[in-house]
């Protein structure tokens, strides 16, 4: 990936926070690696070397520094100057690391070989695949080390590294420091409760905090998900574990501050990975708006909302669950729908501020009995068809490499469509550039007629066009507040109109 040194050398001297994470700096003198707003005192421009990512360099003999913290800064959009399959390659090592069978085996997955594998990491990454999870399971083990209180045999284990000595030597080599004598630096002296855990993950301003907690609130799974105070929770289950996370707003910081309550350290990594996801933490919005801003429609929405995110999920099965209960009803009444089906179907769970269960499994979905709860014969057998299609391993929401592939298969489910597997690319598959066309809200937000005029239009949007929707639905829900007029056999900012089957 070729980076051109005079925007990073500008970035650098500015110490912008909407460059954090797109670069690195390594001081030769120091031999250190940084993020492009450290505090420290700026090097000449003859001594620094500019690196896409953080493992590049590591490759290239740098250790990260200690006082701006690499491993903090918001996570590179994978999508960004690399090949699909690269792209995809970093989703699986995001999701597992290298664990279930090494390079070769993520390539097989990916349906290429090994060394060609490499040899796009290291064109696209400056580094190798081995290099790049090496460099984010040293990260995430001294996040824990500076953020936690959490026993180093608890870290070794959380971070990936199997064993303590594995670890500490890992910790040795990168830093120059054992574990310990960083946790001394970080003077981490607020202990936790049991099992909880308190991150910050960074994000690049701007940030549309409220518009996200706008839309989460509207769609929150009663049981599942709160939205109160400021703040979003909800309940999680992860390898038969129970537990939650709660997330509020650091503005100072550009930060989210993630308050996790999990029994299984091990997870970690997994959990703060997704809630990343869920808020769309590693968007870059200065990229973004370029292709939205040349529609006169959504310029204007962008400097009225400026840092829009798309929403992302915890569990796709439950998204898709919650998209077919929103099938020709309201955004209301999908919610409530979706209510009764967590208190019939979940699994109860106390946790405060109004958290009272567990989202049903698909194995308790599959041969349900939906009568009570006041679903429409059609829609309770779409919703059994998908459950029944994950218990047997046909659909797995989970390490999708090929997203084309996975939406035909799930548009194979009687009740689901092009309409909602595009809804569901947008926001459990984390696909930029999916896009609802169909939509009767997007439709009316552009005064349009037909899809394909939408989809004409929305050519120059590309590739991000799923951060358009969520712009015109915006607009279609202020202009329904304005005229005080609710649709609701067609909710425009949700799933109200049912996909073509």
């Amino acid at each position: 990936m070729t980076l051109d040194w005079q925007v990073c050398s500008r970035a650098r001297l500015s110490r912008d926070p909407r460059f954090d994470g797109k670069f690195f700096i390594g001081v030769v003198g120091s031999r250190v690696y940084c993020r492009s707003i450290c505090p420290a005192p700026t090097a000449k421009e003859k001594n620094v070397r500019y690196f896409a990512t953080a493992a590049a360099a590591a490759e290239a003999g740098f250790r990260p520094c200690l006082r701006c913290r690499p491993e903090s800064s918001p996570g590179t959009p994978a999508w960004l100057g690399t090949s699909n399959t690269v792209s995809r390659a970093l989703r699986l090592i995001g999701e597992s690391g290298l664990e279930d069978g090494g390079v070769e085996v993520l390539a097989a997955r990916l349906g290429v070989g090994s060394r060609h594998l490499r040899r796009l990491f290291l064109k696209h990454l400056g580094a190798t695949p081995i290099a790049v999870a090496h460099t984010r399971r040293l990260h995430f083990a001294k996040k824990l080390i500076d953020e936690t209180t959490l026993p180093m045999t608890q870290i070794a284990l959380a971070s990936g590294f199997g064993c303590v000595r594995r670890f500490n030597a890992g910790i040795r080599t990168v830093y120059h420091r054992t574990p310990t004598q960083i946790r001394r630096l970080a003077r981490q002296k607020q202990s936790q409760p049991e099992n909880q855990y308190l991150f910050r993950l960074r994000f690049r301003p701007p940030y549309g905090w409220q518009g996200m907690l706008a839309f989460l609130a509207a769609r929150a799974i009663p049981g599942v998900e709160v939205v109160q105070g400021g703040c979003y929770r909800r309940s999680i289950s992860l390898n038969c574990n129970h537990g939650y996370f709660e997330i509020s707003f650091d503005e100072v910081n550009h930060a989210l501050a993630a308050r996790v309550q999990f029994g299984d350290p091990r997870s970690l990594f997994f959990i703060t990975e997704r809630i990343r996801a869920i808020f769309d933490l590693n968007a870059d919005w200065a990229a973004i708006v370029q292709s939205l801003r040349t529609d006169p429609v959504l310029a204007a929405r962008v400097k009225a909302d400026p840092g829009l995110r798309v929403p992302g999920c915890w569990n796709g099965f439950e998204l898709a669950v919650r998209a077919i209960l929103g099938q020709q009803v309201s955004v209301k009444g999908a919610s409530t729908l979706a209510g009764r089906l967590v208190k019939t179907f979940g699994e109860p769970f106390s946790a405060p501020g109004g958290i009272t269960h567990i989202f049903p499994t698909p194995q308790a979905l599959a041969d349900a009995n939906f009568a009570g709860i006041g679903l429409p014969i059609a829609r309770a057998g779409t919703i059994r068809a998908l459950a029944q299609a994950v218990c047997s391993g046909r659909i797995s929401f989970e390490g999708v490499v090929n997203s084309a592939d996975f939406l035909d298969r799930l548009c194979e489910i009687p009740g689901i469509g092009q309409w909602t597997a595009e809804y569901v690319a947008m926001r459990a598959l984390g696909e930029p550039d999916a896009f609802p066309s169909s939509d009767l809200g997007l439709l009316r937000a552009l005064d349009l007629k037909t899809a394909r005029e939408l989809e004409q239009r929305a050519e120059a949007w590309r590739p991000w066009r799923a951060y358009a929707a969520v712009h015109l639905w915006n607009r279609a829900s202020e202009q329904r507040s304005s005229a005080k007029h609710v649709d609701s056999g067609s909710s425009s900012n949700d799933l109200a109109m049912l996909a073509p089957a």
